[in-house]
């Protein structure tokens, strides 16, 4: 099997003012973002010509976007081969989420680790 993970594809909270708390970032941080979140490009180290993004997003306090996850975040990491990673995972006892999905974005998929946290996992679209 390839690498599992490969960097952060993203880190997602949830937020009581996703505008004001934006703003904050901006102007404390330099963090400019769109109405979703910020992207940060960077490069593999393995691989200084494969560019990628890591995503920064404040998600609405209600959101169920983390569930069944109970945290108020939630890590979304990189992979080089979601449908093989998940298998695997299956296979090692590790609980699934709902289904893989696909779309431009990248291939996507959602474990639980043992403490109840959701973790999102990103194969990215071979042409970002």
């Amino acid at each position: 099997m390839e690498k599992r993970v490969i960097g952060i594809g993203g880190i997602f909270f949830k937020s009581e003012d996703n505008a004001a708390l934006k703003d904050w970032y901006n102007k404390h941080l330099g963090i400019e973002s769109e109405s979703w979140g910020s992207v940060f490009e960077w490069r593999r180290k393995d691989n200084p010509d494969d560019v990628t993004h890591t995503a920064w997003s404040p998600f609405k306090k209600d959101s169920a976007y983390f569930e069944p996850g109970k945290k108020d975040f939630m890590v979304n990491y990189q992979v080089e081969n979601l449908h093989e990673l998940m298998a695997a995972l299956k296979e090692e006892g590790v609980e699934v989420v709902g289904e893989i999905e696909e779309s431009e974005f990248g291939k996507f998929g959602w474990i639980l680790d043992p403490e109840g946290n959701k973790i999102e996992l990103w194969e990215p679209p071979k042409n970002i």
